[in-house]
């Protein structure tokens, strides 16, 4: 599988930002602090994920970013496809242009592979992944973190 930096960081923000939605509108730049994504990479992302309706954005003071819909409903397989990230594990680019505009003989079998990866990431919703021990206790490790004051402004 060859997952790209933008499937990664969309999936990543996307956890960020349920995992914070108790709180109210989430701001990029608050994603962006505690997940170290730049700022103006999160704002092209959450333009393709509010297209799709898996973000809605709250403008003014206090605004920010919710859930399209709850966490339940949204996979990671939604988030990827959101932002355009395809799954291929082929290097043919799913056409079957690897050896001179032919199929491989391997081709099948890494287009199969990108499905049963697909198929996977549609089964885990954002709610799963919150729930998880181990996430759970980054994200708190993440939030001490943000709140720690720098010595040199006490």
């Amino acid at each position: 599988m060859r997952l790209t930096t933008k499937g990664r960081y969309a999936v990543t923000a996307m956890l960020d930002l349920a995992l914070h939605a108790c709180d109210g509108p989430v701001s990029l730049a608050d994603i962006s602090r505690r997940q170290d994504i730049s700022l103006s990479y999160l704002e092209q992302l959450f333009a393709k994920l509010r297209r799709q309706e898996l973000v809605s954005s709250v403008r003014g003071p206090g605004g920010g970013y919710r859930l399209g819909r709850p966490e339940k409903d949204i996979t990671i397989a939604q988030v990827v496809d959101a932002v355009n990230e395809s799954i291929d594990t082929t290097r043919c680019h799913s056409q079957g242009d690897c050896q001179a505009g032919e199929k491989c003989l391997t081709h099948h079998l890494w287009s199969d592979l990108s499905l049963q990866i697909h198929e996977f990431l549609g089964k885990i919703s954002l709610h799963d992944l919150m729930k998880k021990r181990e996430v759970q206790v980054i994200a708190a490790r993440q939030n001490n973190k943000q709140k720690v004051i720098p010595s040199e402004l006490v």
